[in-house]
């Protein structure tokens, strides 16, 4: 409750002081764009919310589907900052959640408080094209993962995301880019965070984790950032690609999955191992059509956690692989029809999951491009030895 006060009270504030001297952007760019009297800082605040709708019907012994389960909730609600401090060359971003899906998540690991911050970090070029950031952000992962979920082609990210994803944590990030030539592009990105995750504060359960990335795009930038968003909503006019690829390493992990999932808790506390995580991802984009492709396989030295008698607990590291292979068209009406398909192939003998599918069609209507859109999409879920799903999806995406 009292960040929630304090965030109210900035925003009368900012309110206040925007009410003598009008500084408001156009839509999508933000609420207010502002900037010191001696140009040493900036800051532009913004706000996003999706508002969803689901359907799930279950398929019975019969063969036919079960009725309908419906729910309506606000998937995210965010309030934003982002500018430089001192100098252009000393960027920061702030994001909080104030959706109870985005603060969920609460435990003794993070005193059992609402989990309200995703990001606050500071980003530093402190020589030519390198830079350092430190505190709490995405880490170089899976591409879909790193795309904002404001910018995304479907309503959701895939299950290959959900199951595999290494998320946010607390750390420091060293990243650098070069060109081979006038538009083959190399970047690099290194990260030491703590490896538990997001918003924890009673110190370091496991060990630390190690994550490194390295992207190809040899026919140069995209437009936009188009690399880290979904669709082709500029319509590159030449060919663009990316082809990246992470290995994170987290030591002594005491979560199922690195640093998500649930503890590890055992009789001497919590049980930690060693858990690997490999990514592979292509992003391509030319005159509307794009294609994004995934493919994740997760290791961990001793996946099933144990007592100090060596009993199973019960819990154990989600290790396996999956594939998510998803392509758009976007119109020149602004609507888009985008397909996606998912594998998830997680260890049966350990895990005790059978191999899962998942089929999804899409259709969005850009409004004004990702800022304010409606999307809707429709997944066949099919199970090995297990019943079929089906889901649909509609969406309100707003982004001031």
């Amino acid at each position: 409750m009292k960040i929630n006060a304090l965030t109210l009270c900035l925003l009368l504030l900012i309110t206040s002081i925007s009410a003598q001297e009008t500084n408001s952007p156009a839509f999508g760019k933000g609420l207010f764009n502002l900037v010191g009297k001696d140009s040493s800082w900036t800051m532009k605040i913004g706000t996003r919310m999706q508002i969803l709708s689901i359907t799930n019907w279950d398929q019975n012994d019969n063969g036919n589907l079960a009725d309908a389960e419906s729910n309506f909730l606000i998937r995210r609600a965010r309030l934003k900052f982002d500018g430089y401090a001192y100098s252009p060359k000393l960027k920061y971003k702030i994001e909080l959640g104030l959706s109870n899906r985005d603060i969920s998540g609460a435990s003794q690991y993070t005193s059992n408080a609402p989990r309200y911050i995703l990001d606050a970090v500071v980003m530093w070029n402190f020589y030519e094209n390198f830079e350092l950031w430190a505190g709490q952000t995405k880490l170089p992962g899976n591409i879909e993962r790193v795309i904002s979920s404001g910018n995304l082609s479907l309503v959701d990210r895939s299950l290959v995301n959900s199951r595999f994803n290494i998320d946010r944590d607390l750390g420091i990030q060293l990243r650098h880019h070069t060109y081979l030539s006038d538009k083959f592009l190399i970047r690099e990105k290194l990260a030491l965070s703590q490896g538990e995750g997001r918003n924890v504060t009673t110190g370091n359960q496991g060990g630390h984790q190690f994550t490194a990335r390295l992207e190809l795009l040899p026919f140069g930038e995209f437009q936009g950032k188009g690399d880290y968003s979904g669709s082709d909503l500029v319509r590159e006019e030449s060919p663009k690609l990316m082809l990246a690829a992470t290995y994170d390493s987290n030591q002594d992990a005491v979560r199922t999955r690195s640093n998500l999932g649930s503890y590890m808790e055992n009789d001497a506390g919590l049980y930690s191992t060693d858990i690997n995580t490999l990514f592979i991802d292509a992003m391509f984009k030319y005159n509307g059509f794009s294609f994004m492709g995934e493919y994740a396989d997760r290791t961990a030295d001793n996946p099933v956690a144990v007592n100090s008698d060596g009993s199973p607990t019960g819990e154990v590291v989600a290790v396996g692989d999956g594939i998510n292979l998803q392509a758009g068209y976007l119109f020149p009406t602004d609507w888009e029809i985008t397909g996606r398909y998912t594998n998830i192939q997680l260890d049966e003998q350990i895990t005790g999951t059978q191999p899962v599918s998942q089929y999804t069609l899409g259709l969005s209507r850009y409004i004004v491009g990702h800022k304010l859109k409606v999307q809707t999409d429709i997944s066949y879920l099919s199970t090995e030895g297990n019943n079929d799903e089906l889901m649909y999806r509609l969406q309100l995406d707003v982004h001031f």
